[in-house]
């Protein structure tokens, strides 16, 4: 009895699957995958969350940006 190696299946499976992204088919439309889009949103968030980290001296003088006094010293951290 031979024994198959499932990586060859697995290997036409992923190329099957990077061709699908690579060479759409024609008469379809194009749109775009959901992973880059929801990665390009997630990178775009966490660059706000910096600049605004970085500039949080800046919006407060300018009055962006609240100071924490009405935080409850409960929640924050120790």
């Amino acid at each position: 009895m031979q024994i198959q190696s499932k990586a060859l299946p697995q290997s036409f499976s992923l190329r099957r699957s990077i061709q699908s992204f690579a060479a759409p088919v024609e008469g379809r439309a194009e749109t775009s995958h959901p992973l880059p889009v929801l990665t390009v949103v997630v990178l775009l968030a966490l660059f706000a969350i910096v600049e605004i980290d970085l500039h949080a001296a800046q919006l407060q003088a300018i009055g962006l940006l609240g100071h924490g006094t009405g935080i409850d010293p409960i929640f924050l951290s120790p």
